[in-house]
């Protein structure tokens, strides 16, 4: 707990004879020293944040150097904070827990993995309404280094998720090429289907 001017200021006179709170030097002498132990109290607060990842700000880049994450100033605080869990949750073997566990640093604890084993091949499930505001890139970059290169990832949206339609709506629904499959003059859609709900 911080402290602050005034509790530094009556702790040192309650430790004096009563009659030095009345003297103007010895009252401005405590109320010196309660200011620099306040202000102490303070950068030693400062310095307990960073040793903790959701509120260390100025020592994220310490974070980012043990993870071997390049620093990135311009980014907001709360995508590198992600960045660096994301990293940390991701250490040992990759399970379909670990990706959960990774993933959930982004998106919160309501996302789900499926594995398709025979398209190689992880679909990523998750609250659209989570994903607001966040980075996919560095969502995108860290299951790169995470997944084994021969497995493809996606994202889709929780079944979860309630869709409510007041007039109509057109759901447009693309598959793309996979690397493997893609070829000089092809376009980058496999197919693409169009739907209007009403």
């Amino acid at each position: 707990m911080t402290r602050t001017q005034a509790q530094h200021q009556r702790d040192m006179f309650d430790a004096m004879p009563k009659y030095y709170e009345e003297g103007r030097i010895p009252r401005n002498i405590i109320e010196r020293q309660a200011k620099e132990l306040a202000d102490l109290d303070v950068a030693i607060k400062d310095v307990f944040n960073q040793y903790f990842i959701d509120t260390a700000t100025w020592g994220l880049s310490n974070w980012e150097r043990i993870c071997g994450i390049p620093t990135d100033e311009n980014k907001p605080l709360d995508q590198r904070r992600s960045v660096i869990k994301a990293k940390i949750r991701g250490l040992g073997p990759v399970t379909k827990e670990t990706i959960q566990r990774v993933v959930s640093a982004w998106f919160g604890e309501e996302v789900d993995v499926i594995e398709r084993f025979a398209d190689y091949e992880v679909m990523i499930e998750f609250l659209f309404d989570k994903a607001v505001g966040k980075n996919f890139v560095d969502v995108v970059d860290t299951l790169r280094e995470l997944l084994p290169a021969h497995l493809n990832f996606g994202f889709a949206p929780s079944l979860k998720e309630y869709i409510s339609i007041h007039d109509k709506a057109t759901v447009n629904m693309r598959r793309y090429h996979r690397i493997g499959e893609f070829r000089i003059g092809m376009s980058f859609t496999k197919y693409q289907n169009e739907v209007e709900l009403t």
